[in-house]
């Protein structure tokens, strides 16, 4: 995917997701946890070296999770839970963005998402869900193509996979799906025995934001253990078990005003410029910005008739001076798929980030869904801690086109929260001397 057209100004981050569910140190040993461990760290190292290396956003996030279909260890491709008959239907999804808004308007970085769900034999079916989504049946310039693809959003069943057939995608038999280890869950769940040890709920994820601002998300996972033939869960449902978004958000002298999605006038964005090189000015050439002023109105102003106007309840006050910047988040879920779905758990952090007053973080907004005492747990109500339901982690990634220091690439912010036992996760840590750590974690605390 030719990224050519717009120059490298981010540097890249990445963080993955294995799982989460009803984990104790007590009760995960060693050896287990040393699996877990080296595959994580593996996949994290392979994915940012493809990152580093010029890889798109999308390519990189794809290959992470194709890596986890393959490893047993995760609820997913060849690591697949079974349903109550005895069969393993799979569920995958990506979305991408981007923070340098639509200026290339390539395939892979305008906002869209694709869902594939009730797959069966596909060896990759996040491979599956990546050609869903840029497989449109157009052209970029509107006229139709014979890429053998759709708009549809989510396709399910044998109807994808015969698309998967003719796109040349890789199949595999049922024997290679078979595991012991899940076959095991599945009987002993059949028999209403407790499991001693809850790693089924390991959907697998990875969001990655590459050099061009370009943002994806990737999202795989074979379900919940023993769950009815044909249910369908969060992973392939748009803003339930992922999301990305990116938006305008208007920047006055004191003050936001949040969610936008007009363009700046030409005049923003060059005193906007005048500022930000400023910064690498030396200070006897810096001039002071004056101050631009907008008819953009204040909410007494708003006509709250105009539904067709998103700045109509975004105005938080009356900006004497502004500028625009954008921003994007992109958040992959794992845990109890149907708690993520009744409350649209991956679009409410994107909402509660977009359209709340100024200053809220993706951090800030992933701990109210996801963390202690979030919106996911209250979902639970009385059955908290009982049924699984609520249990779960969202990881995600944020990024702005703001200034960055100079001579310095932009960076995005890498967050996770969850309210489960512990939620595997592995992310590439940065402090303030620009020195990187791998960070594999699995509880809130190291693992000892």
């Amino acid at each position: 995917m030719a990224m050519s057209e717009t120059s490298a100004s981010f540097k890249p981050s990445l963080i993955l997701h294995g799982g989460a569910g009803n984990l104790k140190r007590a009760t995960l040993p060693p050896d287990l946890y040393a699996a877990h461990h080296a595959s994580l760290q593996s996949y994290l190292r392979s994915t940012h070296a493809l990152l580093t290396n010029g890889a798109s956003a999308l390519d990189a996030a794809v290959h992470a999770v194709s890596l986890m279909e393959d490893d047993e260890l995760f609820n997913c491709g060849r690591g697949s839970v079974f349903t109550t008959a005895g069969t393993i239907e799979m569920e995958a999804s990506v979305m991408v963005t981007s923070v340098q808004g639509s200026a290339a308007n390539l395939e892979g970085t305008i906002k869209r998402g694709a869902g594939v769900m009730g797959v069966k034999n596909v060896r990759h079916p996040i491979r599956l869900a990546r050609e869903s989504l840029l497989r449109t049946g157009y052209h970029v310039d509107g006229k139709r193509s014979n890429d053998g693809g759709s708009l549809h959003s989510q396709l399910h069943g044998p109807q994808v996979e015969e698309l998967a057939r003719e796109w040349g995608l890789e199949f595999k038999s049922d024997e290679w799906f078979w595991t012991k280890r899940r076959w095991d869950e599945h009987q002993r769940g059949l028999k209403g025995e407790a499991e001693p040890l809850s790693l089924s709920q390991g959907t697998v994820g990875c969001v990655c934001l590459d050099q061009w601002g370009n943002m994806a998300v990737a999202t795989s996972t074979g379900g919940m253990t023993n769950k009815l033939p044909g249910r369908i869960g969060d992973t392939p449902t748009l803003g339930a078990g992922f999301w990305a978004e990116s938006w305008d958000e208007i920047v006055s002298d004191d003050k936001l005003v949040a969610g936008a999605s007009s363009s700046p006038s030409l005049g923003g964005y060059f005193q906007e410029a005048k500022g930000w090189l400023a910064d690498c000015l030396p200070p006897f050439l810096r001039e002071t910005r004056a101050p631009a002023y907008t008819s953009l109105p204040t909410g007494s102003q708003i006509d709250q008739t105009d539904l067709g106007s998103e700045k109509r309840a975004l105005s938080y006050a009356s900006p004497s001076a502004t500028t625009s910047k954008k921003r994007a988040m992109a958040v992959s879920g794992t845990g109890n798929g149907d708690s993520f779905l009744r409350v649209a758990a991956a679009h409410t952090a994107a909402a509660m980030l977009r359209f709340s007053a100024p200053g809220l973080s993706l951090a800030d907004a992933i701990t109210a869904v996801a963390g202690p005492g979030g919106e996911l747990q209250r979902s639970a109500g009385q059955r908290w801690r009982i049924t699984g339901e609520g249990e779960g982690g969202i990881i995600g990634i944020e990024a702005d086109s703001g200034p960055a220091a100079c001579g310095q690439l932009r960076r995005g912010k890498v967050v996770s929260n969850f309210n489960s036992g512990g939620m595997w996760r592995a992310w590439i840590e940065e402090d303030s001397n620009g020195q990187e750590t791998e960070r594999i974690m699995v509880f809130r605390e190291e693992y000892r």
